[in-house]
């Protein structure tokens, strides 16, 4: 994981709190279960979803929200869609005025999935810039609706979604049984970590398929949770607030039933960076389980019996590596193939090598940059540690060659 997103809806619960919705998934023509092919982008699982059987758009599958939505009003405007209500509320430290509507009735119609009915979250524009810090278009987000209606199966290696109804549900045994607590229609599990100085304590975590990263643990939830003395200042994600900063360790070990990795990258979000909504009345918890981790597994949510079932997939024992360039980029332009330098973490290897912030990737180690998607090209500035990197940059009208070492911090 190498833009480490993850999106605080703060909106979500001041718009829908008490709110009735009409649910209305339903697979089509009496099925059983439907495959739906999905897309993965820096951990994230997108699908495809027709808005009113007239705009194909794309979601991320994201078990930490209650409630669908929209990333623009500018495709609900296309419909001609009408808005129920409309709220403008303060983000994280009282600035920035995020503006969010309400539309109803809405259809949602994913492959072999019918959807009527549904109320929609619309935001005024992107404020979480997901297109571009994800490098691809995505246009929403679905949540609690699909996964109180069906078993849920995430297959990340053969990019398959698979709904189904709950009698169609045949584990195998190398499935793993974890126990779900669903608490305002969110899954949580209780996981035993070791931290850096030994201790061992027991979590309560929200497994959060809409966030990137591995693990985020809040020290404010538990005094004795230890930030490691070699933990490195970064940007951890990106809220609607914008950049949220903290740091970024390791654990020496997580445990999930029966499985544990070691070696696990940790984001501890700094006490005023962070605005969590469960410090607005939710669900207490110590911090999320995100895709880095889930990813690792084919994983199947039932949350009607409250379980989540893990079997460990090829990336079971890769390395969590801690970007390894020390660069964060976002990709611009109509086509997403443009790479703007958005962050240089100090002291990181592109930081000693003199990348700066607006610096334009032109191309890394001969591939030309706009010959690749953004996840393409994190991957050749995070290869493995040890690799030689030679990149071309644009700053101003000067072009730029910098080399550099790839180097693993934590």
């Amino acid at each position: 994981m190498f833009v480490r997103l993850f999106f605080v809806f703060i909106l979500l619960f001041i718009a829908f709190n008490g709110m009735a919705q009409t649910l209305g998934f339903s697979l089509s023509d009496g099925r059983k279960r439907v495959d739906i092919p999905i897309e993965i982008h820096n951990n994230l699982v997108v699908v495809p979803v027709l808005l009113n059987g007239a705009l194909p758009l794309k979601f991320i599958v994201d078990t930490g929200v209650r409630t669908a939505i929209l990333t623009e009003k500018t495709y609900t405007d296309i419909l001609n869609l009408s808005y129920s209500r409309k709220y403008s509320v303060a983000g994280p430290g009282g600035i920035n005025i995020i503006e969010a509507y309400v539309t109803n009735g809405v259809d949602l119609q994913l492959p072999g999935v019918d959807g009527h009915g549904h109320a929609l979250l619309v935001l005024g524009e992107d404020y979480l810039e997901l297109r571009n810090y994800l490098g691809t278009d995505v246009h929403g987000v679905l949540g609690y609706e699909l996964f109180s209606r069906f078993i849920v199966k995430v297959n990340y290696k053969e990019k398959i979604m698979t709904l189904m109804i709950p009698e169609k549900l045949r584990l195998s045994r190398k499935y793993k049984t974890v126990p779900l607590s669903i608490e305002d229609t969110k899954p949580y599990i209780m996981a035993d970590i070791k931290q850096t100085n030994g201790e061992k304590k027991r979590l309560k975590l929200l497994v959060d398929s809409g966030a990137s990263h591995s693990m985020l643990l809040d020290p404010a939830s538990d005094s004795t949770l230890d930030v490691p003395t070699n933990a490195v200042s970064c940007t951890v994600g990106r809220g609607l607030g914008g950049e949220i900063r903290g740091k970024s360790g390791r654990l020496k070990e997580l445990s999930l039933g029966s499985y544990t990795l070691e070696d696990v990258l940790v984001n501890y979000p700094d006490p005023n960076s962070y605005v969590d909504t469960l410090k607005l009345g939710q669900t207490f918890r110590n911090g999320t389980l995100g895709g880095e981790i889930l990813s690792r597994f084919t994983v199947i949510y039932n949350f009607s019996r409250e379980e989540l079932y893990l079997k460990k997939n090829g990336d079971f024992k890769k390395g969590f590596y801690y970007n390894l360039s020390g660069l964060t980029l976002r990709a611009k332009g109509n086509l997403l193939n443009s790479f703007e330098v958005t962050d240089v973490r100090k002291f990181s290897t592109a930081d000693n090598a003199g990348v700066q912030v607006g610096d334009q990737i032109l191309s890394v180690n001969g591939v030309k940059a706009s010959d690749v998607n953004l996840n393409q090209l994190n991957g050749l500035l995070n290869e493995r540690p040890g690799k030689k990197v030679n990149i071309n940059i644009k700053r101003n009208n000067a072009v730029l060659n910098v080399k550099m070492v790839l180097k693993n911090t934590l």
